[in-house]
Protein backbone atom coordinates (compact mmCIF):
# COMPACT_ATOMS: atom_id res chain seq x y z
CA UNK A 1 0.00 0.00 0.00
CA UNK A 2 1.14 3.57 -0.47
CA UNK A 3 2.12 5.25 2.83
CA UNK A 4 0.42 9.03 2.21
CA UNK A 5 2.88 11.16 3.45
CA UNK A 6 2.73 13.00 6.86
CA UNK A 7 3.18 16.35 5.75
CA UNK A 8 0.50 15.54 2.78
CA UNK A 9 -2.36 14.92 5.25
CA UNK A 10 -3.67 18.59 5.79
CA UNK A 11 -3.62 20.73 2.68
CA UNK A 12 -1.30 23.38 2.47
CA UNK A 13 -2.62 25.41 -0.83
CA UNK A 14 -3.71 25.31 -4.31
CA UNK A 15 -2.55 23.20 -6.40
CA UNK A 16 -0.67 25.46 -8.97
CA UNK A 17 0.45 23.97 -12.30
CA UNK A 18 4.00 24.34 -12.65
CA UNK A 19 5.21 26.77 -15.62
CA UNK A 20 9.34 26.69 -16.36
CA UNK A 21 10.32 29.12 -19.08
CA UNK A 22 13.46 28.33 -21.04
CA UNK A 23 16.31 30.66 -20.75
CA UNK A 24 18.93 28.54 -22.50
CA UNK A 25 19.68 31.33 -24.40
CA UNK A 26 21.45 33.44 -21.77
CA UNK A 27 24.45 30.78 -21.49
CA UNK A 28 27.18 30.30 -23.50
CA UNK A 29 27.62 27.16 -26.21
CA UNK A 30 28.62 23.80 -24.25
CA UNK A 31 27.89 20.45 -24.24
CA UNK A 32 29.29 17.21 -22.49
CA UNK A 33 31.26 15.46 -25.91
CA UNK A 34 33.12 12.87 -26.36
CA UNK A 35 34.29 9.37 -27.04
CA UNK A 36 32.79 5.75 -24.52
CA UNK A 37 34.87 7.16 -21.72
CA UNK A 38 32.30 9.98 -21.94
CA UNK A 39 29.10 8.13 -22.65
CA UNK A 40 28.60 8.21 -19.01
CA UNK A 41 29.03 11.23 -16.53
CA UNK A 42 28.62 15.06 -17.64
CA UNK A 43 27.48 16.27 -13.90
CA UNK A 44 26.84 19.62 -12.79
CA UNK A 45 28.33 21.80 -9.65
CA UNK A 46 26.14 24.36 -8.04
CA UNK A 47 27.66 26.63 -5.49
CA UNK A 48 28.18 30.23 -4.55
CA UNK A 49 31.63 30.97 -5.41
CA UNK A 50 31.80 34.22 -4.31
CA UNK A 51 29.44 34.98 -0.90
CA UNK A 52 26.85 36.68 -3.50
CA UNK A 53 24.16 34.94 -2.47
CA UNK A 54 23.30 33.27 -6.16
CA UNK A 55 24.08 30.30 -7.30
CA UNK A 56 26.84 29.63 -9.95
CA UNK A 57 27.71 26.60 -12.19
CA UNK A 58 30.44 24.58 -12.70
CA UNK A 59 29.56 22.10 -16.22
CA UNK A 60 31.60 18.88 -16.76
CA UNK A 61 32.80 18.97 -20.58
CA UNK A 62 33.82 15.59 -21.37
CA UNK A 63 36.18 16.21 -23.87
CA UNK A 64 35.26 19.98 -24.31
CA UNK A 65 36.93 22.04 -21.33
CA UNK A 66 34.74 22.46 -18.45
CA UNK A 67 33.61 25.91 -17.74
CA UNK A 68 32.67 28.02 -14.58
CA UNK A 69 29.92 30.58 -14.92
CA UNK A 70 29.05 33.30 -12.60
CA UNK A 71 25.51 34.29 -11.92
CA UNK A 72 25.24 38.25 -11.58
CA UNK A 73 21.56 37.91 -11.12
CA UNK A 74 18.50 38.36 -13.15
CA UNK A 75 19.76 35.16 -15.17
CA UNK A 76 22.93 36.34 -16.32
CA UNK A 77 25.86 34.53 -16.34
CA UNK A 78 29.66 35.61 -16.65
CA UNK A 79 31.60 32.54 -18.06
CA UNK A 80 34.77 33.15 -16.15
CA UNK A 81 38.05 31.74 -16.82
CA UNK A 82 39.59 28.65 -15.74
CA UNK A 83 43.07 26.71 -16.15
CA UNK A 84 41.64 24.53 -18.74
CA UNK A 85 40.43 21.16 -18.15
CA UNK A 86 39.34 18.21 -20.39
CA UNK A 87 38.67 14.89 -19.62
CA UNK A 88 36.17 15.89 -17.07
CA UNK A 89 33.23 14.15 -16.04
CA UNK A 90 31.70 15.79 -13.06
CA UNK A 91 32.68 17.75 -9.81
CA UNK A 92 31.59 18.23 -6.12
CA UNK A 93 31.69 21.27 -3.78
CA UNK A 94 33.20 21.08 -1.07
CA UNK A 95 34.96 23.50 1.66
CA UNK A 96 37.94 21.13 2.27
CA UNK A 97 40.02 23.64 4.34
CA UNK A 98 37.11 25.08 6.18
CA UNK A 99 37.81 28.51 4.85
CA UNK A 100 34.67 29.63 3.88
CA UNK A 101 35.02 29.40 0.41
CA UNK A 102 33.73 26.36 -1.68
CA UNK A 103 36.10 24.21 -3.31
CA UNK A 104 35.91 21.67 -5.97
CA UNK A 105 36.75 18.29 -6.43
CA UNK A 106 37.01 17.46 -10.01
CA UNK A 107 36.38 14.25 -11.35
CA UNK A 108 38.12 13.38 -14.41
CA UNK A 109 38.92 10.19 -17.29
CA UNK A 110 42.92 10.73 -15.60
CA UNK A 111 44.14 12.45 -12.88
CA UNK A 112 41.36 14.08 -10.61
CA UNK A 113 41.66 17.54 -9.91
CA UNK A 114 41.32 19.66 -6.16
CA UNK A 115 40.49 23.06 -7.45
CA UNK A 116 40.94 25.55 -4.07
CA UNK A 117 38.45 28.58 -4.07
CA UNK A 118 39.44 31.93 -3.46
CA UNK A 119 35.68 33.43 -2.37
CA UNK A 120 35.27 35.66 -5.77
CA UNK A 121 34.86 32.61 -8.31
CA UNK A 122 38.97 32.12 -8.16
CA UNK A 123 40.43 29.04 -8.88
CA UNK A 124 43.70 27.21 -8.33
CA UNK A 125 44.98 23.80 -8.52
CA UNK A 126 45.56 22.58 -4.80
CA UNK A 127 45.63 18.82 -5.94
CA UNK A 128 49.78 18.57 -4.73
CA UNK A 129 49.52 21.41 -1.82
CA UNK A 130 47.12 19.33 -0.15
CA UNK A 131 48.62 15.97 -1.08
CA UNK A 132 45.67 14.71 -2.43
CA UNK A 133 46.33 11.43 -4.29
CA UNK A 134 44.84 12.04 -7.95
CA UNK A 135 45.34 8.86 -9.44
CA UNK A 136 44.99 7.92 -12.87
CA UNK A 137 41.91 6.25 -13.29
CA UNK A 138 38.37 6.85 -14.51
CA UNK A 139 36.31 8.81 -11.74
CA UNK A 140 32.64 8.80 -12.40
CA UNK A 141 31.45 8.77 -8.40
CA UNK A 142 32.13 11.26 -5.53
CA UNK A 143 30.95 11.72 -1.67
CA UNK A 144 32.28 13.49 1.34
CA UNK A 145 31.83 12.86 5.26
CA UNK A 146 33.95 14.30 8.36
CA UNK A 147 35.06 11.80 10.84
CA UNK A 148 35.94 14.69 13.37
CA UNK A 149 35.91 18.09 13.02
CA UNK A 150 39.12 18.85 11.26
CA UNK A 151 39.49 17.51 7.00
CA UNK A 152 36.43 15.92 5.19
CA UNK A 153 37.23 12.32 4.32
CA UNK A 154 36.40 11.49 0.77
CA UNK A 155 35.43 8.48 -1.53
CA UNK A 156 36.00 8.00 -4.71
CA UNK A 157 34.18 5.96 -7.33
CA UNK A 158 35.91 4.53 -10.51
CA UNK A 159 34.82 3.13 -13.69
CA UNK A 160 36.56 0.66 -16.30
CA UNK A 161 39.75 -0.27 -15.47
CA UNK A 162 41.17 0.96 -18.88
CA UNK A 163 43.98 -0.82 -18.45
CA UNK A 164 42.50 -4.26 -18.37
CA UNK A 165 43.09 -6.19 -21.49
CA UNK A 166 40.34 -7.93 -20.57
CA UNK A 167 37.85 -5.03 -20.44
CA UNK A 168 35.44 -3.82 -20.61
CA UNK A 169 33.40 -6.18 -18.97
CA UNK A 170 34.24 -7.77 -15.91
CA UNK A 171 36.95 -5.34 -15.62
CA UNK A 172 35.44 -2.66 -12.96
CA UNK A 173 38.05 -0.74 -11.66
CA UNK A 174 38.82 -0.21 -7.66
CA UNK A 175 37.47 2.61 -5.40
CA UNK A 176 39.07 4.36 -2.85
CA UNK A 177 38.74 5.79 0.26
CA UNK A 178 41.01 9.07 1.42
CA UNK A 179 41.94 9.77 4.44
CA UNK A 180 43.49 12.71 6.04
CA UNK A 181 46.71 11.81 7.07
CA UNK A 182 49.49 14.54 8.96
CA UNK A 183 50.52 15.60 5.73
CA UNK A 184 47.89 15.32 3.55
CA UNK A 185 45.37 12.57 2.57
CA UNK A 186 46.20 8.49 2.11
CA UNK A 187 44.34 6.11 -0.04
CA UNK A 188 42.84 3.00 0.53
CA UNK A 189 40.81 0.23 -1.70
CA UNK A 190 37.76 -0.29 -1.33
CA UNK A 191 36.86 -3.44 -3.04
CA UNK A 192 35.32 -4.98 -4.63
CA UNK A 193 34.18 -2.44 -7.06
CA UNK A 194 31.23 -2.61 -9.83
CA UNK A 195 31.48 0.58 -11.55
CA UNK A 196 29.68 2.80 -9.43
CA UNK A 197 27.97 6.07 -10.94
CA UNK A 198 26.72 7.69 -8.18
CA UNK A 199 27.80 7.75 -3.98
CA UNK A 200 26.63 8.86 -1.19
CA UNK A 201 27.40 8.93 2.41
CA UNK A 202 24.24 9.96 4.46
CA UNK A 203 22.22 8.33 7.39
CA UNK A 204 20.45 5.05 6.34
CA UNK A 205 17.56 3.21 7.21
CA UNK A 206 19.06 2.34 10.39
CA UNK A 207 20.07 5.84 11.68
CA UNK A 208 23.64 4.94 10.79
CA UNK A 209 26.15 6.74 8.38
CA UNK A 210 26.39 4.86 5.54
CA UNK A 211 28.19 5.12 2.54
CA UNK A 212 25.78 3.82 -0.50
CA UNK A 213 27.04 3.30 -3.79
CA UNK A 214 24.85 2.37 -7.15
CA UNK A 215 26.53 0.64 -9.64
CA UNK A 216 26.14 -0.38 -13.15
CA UNK A 217 25.99 -3.80 -12.98
CA UNK A 218 29.17 -4.83 -12.86
CA UNK A 219 29.62 -3.04 -16.17
CA UNK A 220 26.57 -5.24 -17.97
CA UNK A 221 27.55 -8.99 -16.48
CA UNK A 222 26.15 -10.62 -14.03
CA UNK A 223 28.07 -10.62 -10.19
CA UNK A 224 27.48 -6.80 -9.62
CA UNK A 225 24.73 -5.33 -7.40
CA UNK A 226 24.19 -1.92 -5.57
CA UNK A 227 26.69 -1.74 -2.15
CA UNK A 228 25.92 -0.41 1.52
CA UNK A 229 28.91 0.26 2.87
CA UNK A 230 28.82 0.98 7.24
CA UNK A 231 31.53 3.62 7.71
CA UNK A 232 32.53 3.13 11.19
CA UNK A 233 32.50 -0.71 11.24
CA UNK A 234 34.45 -0.48 7.67
CA UNK A 235 32.13 -3.19 6.68
CA UNK A 236 29.62 -3.63 3.61
CA UNK A 237 26.13 -4.54 4.49
CA UNK A 238 24.90 -8.45 3.81
CA UNK A 239 21.71 -10.51 4.83
CA UNK A 240 22.33 -9.93 8.41
CA UNK A 241 21.59 -6.49 8.37
CA UNK A 242 18.79 -7.02 6.56
CA UNK A 243 20.77 -5.83 3.34
CA UNK A 244 19.37 -7.63 -0.15
CA UNK A 245 21.47 -7.01 -2.84
CA UNK A 246 19.85 -5.10 -5.90
CA UNK A 247 21.14 -5.84 -9.08
CA UNK A 248 20.64 -2.77 -12.00
CA UNK A 249 22.69 -0.34 -14.10
CA UNK A 250 22.71 2.28 -11.31
CA UNK A 251 23.87 5.65 -12.91
CA UNK A 252 22.33 7.81 -10.19
CA UNK A 253 21.22 8.50 -6.54
CA UNK A 254 18.28 10.98 -5.13
CA UNK A 255 17.35 10.79 -0.99
CA UNK A 256 14.84 12.48 1.06
CA UNK A 257 12.74 11.16 3.37
CA UNK A 258 9.31 11.31 1.40
CA UNK A 259 7.31 9.23 4.44
CA UNK A 260 7.65 11.63 7.53
CA UNK A 261 9.10 8.35 9.65
CA UNK A 262 12.89 10.37 10.35
CA UNK A 263 14.36 8.10 7.52
CA UNK A 264 15.55 8.92 4.22
CA UNK A 265 13.87 6.98 1.06
CA UNK A 266 15.96 6.74 -1.57
CA UNK A 267 15.67 7.04 -5.83
CA UNK A 268 18.03 4.95 -7.87
CA UNK A 269 17.56 6.07 -11.62
CA UNK A 270 18.82 3.08 -14.22
CA UNK A 271 17.60 1.18 -17.65
CA UNK A 272 14.41 0.72 -17.40
CA UNK A 273 12.78 0.95 -14.17
CA UNK A 274 13.73 3.69 -11.64
CA UNK A 275 13.55 1.97 -8.64
CA UNK A 276 12.31 3.95 -5.44
CA UNK A 277 13.50 2.35 -2.33
CA UNK A 278 11.36 3.16 0.67
CA UNK A 279 12.78 3.40 4.24
CA UNK A 280 11.39 0.69 6.90
CA UNK A 281 10.71 1.22 10.75
CA UNK A 282 12.87 -1.66 11.32
CA UNK A 283 15.83 -0.27 9.50
CA UNK A 284 15.32 -1.60 6.05
CA UNK A 285 14.07 -0.76 2.86
CA UNK A 286 11.26 -2.12 0.77
CA UNK A 287 10.58 -1.78 -2.88
CA UNK A 288 8.08 1.20 -3.42
CA UNK A 289 4.63 -0.28 -5.52
CA UNK A 290 4.20 0.30 -9.16
CA UNK A 291 1.41 2.65 -8.88
CA UNK A 292 3.40 5.38 -6.80
CA UNK A 293 4.23 6.45 -9.76
CA UNK A 294 8.05 6.59 -10.04
CA UNK A 295 8.99 4.04 -12.30
CA UNK A 296 9.09 6.25 -14.99
CA UNK A 297 10.22 3.13 -17.22
CA UNK A 298 9.70 4.74 -20.50
CA UNK A 299 9.38 7.96 -22.01
CA UNK A 300 6.00 9.60 -20.88
CA UNK A 301 5.81 11.65 -24.56
CA UNK A 302 6.27 11.22 -28.22
CA UNK A 303 6.23 7.45 -29.98
CA UNK A 304 9.55 6.24 -28.98
CA UNK A 305 8.06 2.93 -26.83
CA UNK A 306 11.36 1.56 -25.73
CA UNK A 307 12.85 1.48 -22.30
CA UNK A 308 14.34 4.99 -20.62
CA UNK A 309 17.83 5.50 -19.37
CA UNK A 310 17.47 7.42 -16.15
CA UNK A 311 20.77 9.65 -14.97
CA UNK A 312 20.56 12.17 -12.66
CA UNK A 313 17.42 12.55 -10.00
CA UNK A 314 16.55 15.00 -7.38
CA UNK A 315 13.89 15.36 -5.22
CA UNK A 316 12.91 19.11 -4.51
CA UNK A 317 9.62 21.21 -3.97
CA UNK A 318 9.21 22.75 -7.45
CA UNK A 319 5.83 24.21 -6.50
CA UNK A 320 6.45 25.01 -2.57
CA UNK A 321 3.26 23.35 -1.42
CA UNK A 322 5.42 21.29 1.56
CA UNK A 323 5.77 17.82 -0.94
CA UNK A 324 8.62 16.73 -2.67
CA UNK A 325 9.14 16.46 -6.26
CA UNK A 326 11.34 14.38 -8.24
CA UNK A 327 13.74 15.13 -10.96
CA UNK A 328 14.88 12.80 -13.52
CA UNK A 329 17.37 13.20 -16.39
CA UNK A 330 16.63 11.29 -19.43
CA UNK A 331 19.01 9.64 -22.66
CA UNK A 332 20.41 7.29 -24.16
CA UNK A 333 23.80 6.22 -23.13
CA UNK A 334 24.63 6.98 -27.40
CA UNK A 335 23.23 4.65 -29.68
CA UNK A 336 22.21 1.59 -28.06
CA UNK A 337 19.08 0.24 -30.05
CA UNK A 338 16.89 -1.33 -27.18
CA UNK A 339 16.48 2.27 -25.70
CA UNK A 340 14.55 4.78 -26.30
CA UNK A 341 16.69 7.75 -28.23
CA UNK A 342 13.84 10.40 -27.94
CA UNK A 343 13.68 9.82 -24.34
CA UNK A 344 12.03 13.12 -22.54
CA UNK A 345 13.09 14.11 -18.96
CA UNK A 346 10.90 14.00 -16.22
CA UNK A 347 8.99 15.81 -13.57
CA UNK A 348 6.95 13.82 -11.47
CA UNK A 349 5.13 15.83 -9.24
CA UNK A 350 4.27 14.71 -5.62
CA UNK A 351 0.45 14.41 -5.00
CA UNK A 352 -1.43 14.77 -1.64
CA UNK A 353 -1.93 10.93 -1.37
CA UNK A 354 1.74 10.76 -1.54
CA UNK A 355 1.90 9.17 -5.75
CA UNK A 356 3.53 10.83 -8.24
CA UNK A 357 1.93 12.59 -11.52
CA UNK A 358 4.30 13.22 -14.58
CA UNK A 359 4.14 17.24 -15.38
CA UNK A 360 7.71 17.36 -17.50
CA UNK A 361 5.56 18.24 -20.59
CA UNK A 362 3.14 21.01 -19.56
CA UNK A 363 5.57 21.79 -17.60
CA UNK A 364 8.42 22.43 -20.83
CA UNK A 365 11.29 20.77 -19.65
CA UNK A 366 10.58 17.44 -21.48
CA UNK A 367 13.60 17.62 -23.90
CA UNK A 368 14.69 14.57 -25.93
CA UNK A 369 18.64 15.35 -25.65
CA UNK A 370 20.67 12.82 -24.20
CA UNK A 371 20.37 14.34 -20.89
CA UNK A 372 23.13 13.24 -17.88
CA UNK A 373 23.81 15.54 -14.70
CA UNK A 374 21.45 18.01 -13.66
CA UNK A 375 20.39 20.83 -10.47
CA UNK A 376 17.41 22.13 -9.08
CA UNK A 377 18.33 25.79 -7.16
CA UNK A 378 16.58 28.99 -7.25
CA UNK A 379 19.09 30.92 -9.54
CA UNK A 380 17.68 34.51 -9.36
CA UNK A 381 16.47 34.61 -5.92
CA UNK A 382 12.76 34.50 -6.47
CA UNK A 383 12.03 31.26 -3.84
CA UNK A 384 11.36 29.03 -6.51
CA UNK A 385 13.72 26.32 -8.05
CA UNK A 386 15.22 26.94 -11.20
CA UNK A 387 16.92 23.89 -13.46
CA UNK A 388 20.09 23.36 -15.47
CA UNK A 389 20.60 20.32 -16.95
CA UNK A 390 24.13 19.14 -18.74
CA UNK A 391 23.15 17.35 -21.99
CA UNK A 392 25.96 14.81 -24.01
CA UNK A 393 26.53 16.11 -27.54
CA UNK A 394 23.48 18.90 -27.05
CA UNK A 395 23.53 22.65 -25.23
CA UNK A 396 23.63 23.19 -21.72
CA UNK A 397 20.05 24.29 -20.55
CA UNK A 398 18.56 26.41 -17.90
CA UNK A 399 14.69 26.97 -17.24
CA UNK A 400 13.11 29.52 -14.95
CA UNK A 401 10.50 28.37 -12.76
CA UNK A 402 8.07 30.76 -13.61
CA UNK A 403 4.84 28.83 -11.56
CA UNK A 404 2.16 31.29 -10.58
CA UNK A 405 0.32 30.73 -7.04
CA UNK A 406 3.08 28.87 -5.44
CA UNK A 407 3.71 28.07 -1.65
CA UNK A 408 5.84 29.82 1.19
CA UNK A 409 8.94 28.82 1.04
CA UNK A 410 11.98 28.75 3.39
CA UNK A 411 16.19 28.69 2.82
CA UNK A 412 18.43 27.10 5.68
CA UNK A 413 21.91 27.67 5.60
CA UNK A 414 24.14 26.01 8.47
CA UNK A 415 27.76 27.22 9.90
CA UNK A 416 29.72 26.08 12.42
CA UNK A 417 33.33 26.87 13.79
CA UNK A 418 35.68 24.09 13.10
CA UNK A 419 36.58 22.06 10.34
CA UNK A 420 33.08 20.96 9.25
CA UNK A 421 32.21 24.58 8.73
CA UNK A 422 28.61 23.68 6.71
CA UNK A 423 27.63 20.99 9.48
CA UNK A 424 27.91 18.56 6.81
CA UNK A 425 26.04 15.27 7.95
CA UNK A 426 23.65 17.34 10.04
CA UNK A 427 19.76 16.78 9.95
CA UNK A 428 17.38 19.63 9.46
CA UNK A 429 13.76 19.50 10.43
CA UNK A 430 11.25 22.19 9.63
CA UNK A 431 7.34 22.40 11.30
CA UNK A 432 4.53 24.00 10.35
CA UNK A 433 0.94 23.99 12.02
CA UNK A 434 0.41 21.87 8.63
CA UNK A 435 3.42 19.50 8.56
CA UNK A 436 6.72 18.40 9.42
CA UNK A 437 9.64 17.58 6.86
CA UNK A 438 13.21 16.95 7.25
CA UNK A 439 16.68 17.32 5.36
CA UNK A 440 20.31 16.18 5.47
CA UNK A 441 22.94 18.05 4.55
CA UNK A 442 25.41 16.24 2.55
CA UNK A 443 27.75 15.69 -0.22
CA UNK A 444 27.55 13.12 -2.94
CA UNK A 445 24.49 11.60 -4.75
CA UNK A 446 23.07 12.83 -8.24
CA UNK A 447 25.04 11.77 -10.70
CA UNK A 448 28.36 13.15 -11.31
CA UNK A 449 27.42 16.61 -9.59
CA UNK A 450 25.71 18.05 -6.38
CA UNK A 451 25.11 21.16 -4.90
CA UNK A 452 26.47 23.42 -2.14
CA UNK A 453 23.49 25.57 -1.33
CA UNK A 454 21.09 26.27 1.39
CA UNK A 455 18.39 23.58 1.88
CA UNK A 456 15.41 24.40 0.55
CA UNK A 457 11.74 24.29 2.11
CA UNK A 458 8.49 24.71 0.48
CA UNK A 459 5.89 25.56 3.22
CA UNK A 460 2.65 25.61 1.23
CA UNK A 461 0.53 28.08 3.29
CA UNK A 462 2.61 28.18 6.36
CA UNK A 463 3.80 32.02 6.96
CA UNK A 464 6.39 30.71 9.79
CA UNK A 465 8.01 27.73 10.87
CA UNK A 466 10.09 25.60 13.71
CA UNK A 467 12.98 24.73 12.47
CA UNK A 468 15.45 21.90 14.48
CA UNK A 469 18.56 21.24 13.52
CA UNK A 470 20.70 17.94 15.20
CA UNK A 471 24.20 19.15 14.47
CA UNK A 472 26.75 16.70 13.52
CA UNK A 473 28.21 16.19 16.78
CA UNK A 474 24.58 15.56 18.40
CA UNK A 475 24.11 19.09 19.65
CA UNK A 476 20.30 20.13 18.91
CA UNK A 477 19.16 23.42 18.38
CA UNK A 478 15.74 24.91 18.06
CA UNK A 479 14.38 28.39 16.23
CA UNK A 480 11.14 30.03 14.91
CA UNK A 481 11.67 31.91 11.29
CA UNK A 482 8.95 33.62 9.10
CA UNK A 483 8.43 32.30 5.63
CA UNK A 484 10.21 33.56 2.43
CA UNK A 485 13.38 34.21 3.77
CA UNK A 486 17.04 33.24 3.45
CA UNK A 487 18.67 31.75 6.72
CA UNK A 488 21.54 31.21 8.41
CA UNK A 489 21.47 29.16 11.65
CA UNK A 490 25.01 29.00 13.36
CA UNK A 491 26.03 25.45 15.95
CA UNK A 492 24.78 26.45 19.83
CA UNK A 493 28.40 26.58 20.30
CA UNK A 494 28.58 29.47 18.02
CA UNK A 495 25.88 31.70 18.75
Amino acid sequence: MIRALALCLTATSASAEVVFEDRSDVLPAHSYAGGWEHFVGGGVAVFDCNANGLPDIFAAGGENPAILLRNDGNFTFTNISLPEMTGVTGAYPIDIDADGAMDLFVLRVGPNIVLRGDGACGFTDATADWDVPAGDAWTTAFTAWWDDDVRPVMAIGNYVDRDDPDGPFEACDTNQILTPAEDGYVSTDLTPGYCPLSMLAAQDARGRLTLRLSNDRHYYVRGGHEQMWDIAEGRFLGDADGWQNVSLWGMGIASRDLTGNGRDDVMLTSMGDQLLQLAQDDGTYANAPYGIGTYAQRPHTGDDGRPSTGWHAEFADVDNDGRADLFIAKGNVDQMPGLAMADPNNLLMQQPDGTFAEAGLTAGIATTARSRGAALADFDGDGLLDLIVVNRRAPLEIYRNATESTGNWLAVALEQSGGNRNAIGAVVTVTTEYATQSQQNTIGGGHAGGKALPLHFGLGAAEDAAITVTWPDGAQSRDMAPANAPLILRHPRDR
